[in-house]
Protein backbone atom coordinates (compact mmCIF):
# COMPACT_ATOMS: atom_id res chain seq x y z
CA UNK A 1 0.00 0.00 0.00
CA UNK A 2 1.25 3.45 -0.83
CA UNK A 3 0.45 6.43 1.30
CA UNK A 4 1.19 10.10 0.94
CA UNK A 5 3.61 11.86 3.18
CA UNK A 6 1.24 14.40 4.67
CA UNK A 7 2.23 13.18 8.13
CA UNK A 8 5.73 13.18 9.54
CA UNK A 9 7.56 10.06 10.60
CA UNK A 10 7.68 9.07 14.24
CA UNK A 11 11.14 7.46 13.98
CA UNK A 12 13.30 8.17 10.96
CA UNK A 13 15.82 5.73 9.48
CA UNK A 14 18.02 5.44 6.41
CA UNK A 15 15.64 3.57 4.06
CA UNK A 16 12.51 3.44 6.20
CA UNK A 17 10.60 5.38 8.76
CA UNK A 18 8.23 4.19 11.47
CA UNK A 19 4.92 5.90 12.17
CA UNK A 20 1.62 5.05 13.82
CA UNK A 21 -0.49 2.41 12.13
CA UNK A 22 -3.56 4.18 10.75
CA UNK A 23 -7.02 2.98 9.88
CA UNK A 24 -6.29 3.73 6.23
CA UNK A 25 -3.37 1.28 6.43
CA UNK A 26 -5.86 -1.55 6.85
CA UNK A 27 -6.33 -2.26 3.16
CA UNK A 28 -6.79 -5.32 1.00
CA UNK A 29 -2.99 -5.63 0.97
CA UNK A 30 -2.79 -5.69 4.79
CA UNK A 31 -5.72 -8.12 4.84
CA UNK A 32 -3.85 -10.41 2.43
CA UNK A 33 -0.75 -10.38 4.66
CA UNK A 34 -2.75 -11.47 7.68
CA UNK A 35 -4.42 -14.31 5.78
CA UNK A 36 -1.39 -15.54 3.85
CA UNK A 37 -0.14 -18.76 5.49
CA UNK A 38 3.43 -18.15 4.33
CA UNK A 39 3.57 -14.65 5.81
CA UNK A 40 1.93 -15.58 9.12
CA UNK A 41 3.37 -19.09 9.47
CA UNK A 42 5.49 -18.13 12.50
CA UNK A 43 2.90 -15.92 14.21
CA UNK A 44 -0.11 -16.55 16.38
CA UNK A 45 -2.18 -14.93 13.62
CA UNK A 46 -1.55 -18.06 11.57
CA UNK A 47 -4.21 -19.96 13.52
CA UNK A 48 -7.08 -17.52 13.08
CA UNK A 49 -8.56 -15.97 9.96
CA UNK A 50 -8.59 -12.18 9.93
CA UNK A 51 -11.26 -9.94 8.47
CA UNK A 52 -10.73 -6.31 7.55
CA UNK A 53 -12.99 -5.46 10.49
CA UNK A 54 -10.99 -7.55 12.97
CA UNK A 55 -7.71 -6.01 11.74
CA UNK A 56 -9.17 -2.51 12.15
CA UNK A 57 -10.32 -3.42 15.64
CA UNK A 58 -6.81 -4.74 16.48
CA UNK A 59 -5.23 -1.49 15.23
CA UNK A 60 -7.71 0.56 17.24
CA UNK A 61 -6.99 -1.45 20.41
CA UNK A 62 -3.23 -1.03 19.96
CA UNK A 63 -3.64 2.73 19.59
CA UNK A 64 -5.32 2.92 23.00
CA UNK A 65 -2.56 1.14 24.93
CA UNK A 66 0.18 3.13 26.63
CA UNK A 67 2.09 -0.06 27.36
CA UNK A 68 2.48 -0.82 23.65
CA UNK A 69 3.81 1.14 20.71
CA UNK A 70 2.48 -0.20 17.41
CA UNK A 71 4.13 1.24 14.31
CA UNK A 72 3.97 0.87 10.55
CA UNK A 73 7.20 0.22 8.66
CA UNK A 74 7.23 2.58 5.67
CA UNK A 75 9.77 2.62 2.83
CA UNK A 76 10.92 6.21 2.38
CA UNK A 77 11.32 6.28 -1.40
CA UNK A 78 7.66 5.58 -2.15
CA UNK A 79 5.92 5.66 1.27
CA UNK A 80 5.02 1.98 0.88
CA UNK A 81 3.70 0.24 4.02
CA UNK A 82 5.59 -3.08 4.15
CA UNK A 83 4.95 -4.31 7.68
CA UNK A 84 4.58 -3.45 11.35
CA UNK A 85 6.70 -3.46 14.47
CA UNK A 86 5.46 -3.46 18.04
CA UNK A 87 7.22 -2.54 21.26
CA UNK A 88 5.30 -3.94 24.16
CA UNK A 89 3.99 -4.77 26.45
CA UNK A 90 6.29 -2.36 28.25
CA UNK A 91 6.79 -2.96 31.95
CA UNK A 92 7.49 0.53 33.29
CA UNK A 93 8.43 -0.73 36.75
CA UNK A 94 11.15 -3.10 35.52
CA UNK A 95 11.89 -0.93 32.44
CA UNK A 96 11.66 -3.71 29.87
CA UNK A 97 9.65 -4.44 26.77
CA UNK A 98 9.14 -7.03 24.08
CA UNK A 99 9.54 -6.49 20.34
CA UNK A 100 7.45 -8.17 17.65
CA UNK A 101 7.81 -7.59 13.92
CA UNK A 102 6.08 -8.64 10.70
CA UNK A 103 7.23 -7.81 7.19
CA UNK A 104 4.07 -8.43 5.21
CA UNK A 105 5.35 -7.59 1.75
CA UNK A 106 7.32 -10.60 0.51
CA UNK A 107 9.29 -8.51 -2.00
CA UNK A 108 10.98 -6.87 1.00
CA UNK A 109 12.03 -10.10 2.75
CA UNK A 110 15.74 -10.75 3.14
CA UNK A 111 16.74 -7.19 2.25
CA UNK A 112 17.51 -5.84 5.72
CA UNK A 113 14.27 -3.94 6.32
CA UNK A 114 13.44 -5.90 9.47
CA UNK A 115 16.98 -5.38 10.74
CA UNK A 116 16.69 -1.62 10.19
CA UNK A 117 13.25 -1.45 11.83
CA UNK A 118 14.53 -3.35 14.87
CA UNK A 119 17.53 -0.99 15.09
CA UNK A 120 15.21 2.04 15.06
CA UNK A 121 12.88 0.69 17.74
CA UNK A 122 15.84 -0.39 19.94
CA UNK A 123 17.35 3.10 19.81
CA UNK A 124 13.98 4.63 20.61
CA UNK A 125 13.36 2.22 23.50
CA UNK A 126 16.77 2.79 25.06
CA UNK A 127 17.50 6.44 24.25
CA UNK A 128 14.03 8.00 24.44
CA UNK A 129 12.04 5.73 26.75
CA UNK A 130 14.99 4.79 28.95
CA UNK A 131 14.22 1.08 28.96
CA UNK A 132 16.79 -1.26 30.48
CA UNK A 133 16.10 -4.46 28.55
CA UNK A 134 14.37 -5.61 25.39
CA UNK A 135 13.25 -9.12 24.60
CA UNK A 136 11.97 -10.93 21.55
CA UNK A 137 10.86 -14.41 20.70
CA UNK A 138 10.90 -16.33 17.48
CA UNK A 139 10.04 -19.75 16.23
CA UNK A 140 13.47 -21.34 15.73
CA UNK A 141 12.54 -22.21 12.15
CA UNK A 142 12.26 -18.49 11.40
CA UNK A 143 15.97 -18.03 10.82
CA UNK A 144 15.50 -14.61 9.19
CA UNK A 145 13.87 -13.21 12.32
CA UNK A 146 16.51 -14.63 14.64
CA UNK A 147 19.23 -13.24 12.34
CA UNK A 148 17.62 -9.76 12.24
CA UNK A 149 17.59 -9.59 16.05
CA UNK A 150 21.11 -10.96 16.39
CA UNK A 151 22.30 -8.37 13.83
CA UNK A 152 21.09 -5.81 16.36
CA UNK A 153 23.18 -7.35 19.17
CA UNK A 154 20.40 -9.42 20.71
CA UNK A 155 21.67 -12.60 22.28
CA UNK A 156 19.94 -15.94 22.52
CA UNK A 157 18.93 -16.26 26.15
CA UNK A 158 17.23 -19.59 25.85
CA UNK A 159 15.38 -22.10 23.78
CA UNK A 160 12.00 -23.52 24.69
CA UNK A 161 12.16 -27.05 23.36
CA UNK A 162 9.23 -28.24 21.26
CA UNK A 163 7.20 -25.30 22.51
CA UNK A 164 5.09 -24.43 19.46
CA UNK A 165 2.93 -26.64 17.24
CA UNK A 166 3.46 -25.82 13.54
CA UNK A 167 2.50 -27.86 10.50
CA UNK A 168 1.87 -31.04 12.42
CA UNK A 169 4.91 -31.05 14.70
CA UNK A 170 6.33 -29.32 17.73
CA UNK A 171 9.22 -26.91 17.16
CA UNK A 172 11.54 -24.90 19.37
CA UNK A 173 11.06 -21.24 20.25
CA UNK A 174 14.12 -19.02 20.57
CA UNK A 175 14.16 -16.35 23.28
CA UNK A 176 16.36 -13.32 22.65
CA UNK A 177 17.35 -10.37 24.78
CA UNK A 178 19.32 -7.12 24.70
CA UNK A 179 20.37 -5.11 27.75
CA UNK A 180 20.92 -1.37 27.64
CA UNK A 181 24.35 -1.08 29.20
Amino acid sequence: MKTDDKYSSFIDGKRIYLREVRHEDVTESYYSWMNDPQITQYTESHYYPSSIESIKQYVEEKQKHRKEIFLAIIVKKDHHHIGNIKLGPINWIHRNGDIGILIGERDYWGKGYATEAIDLIVKYAFNVLGLHKLTAGSISLNEGSVKAFMSNNFEIEGVRKKHVFINGSYVDATLLGLINE
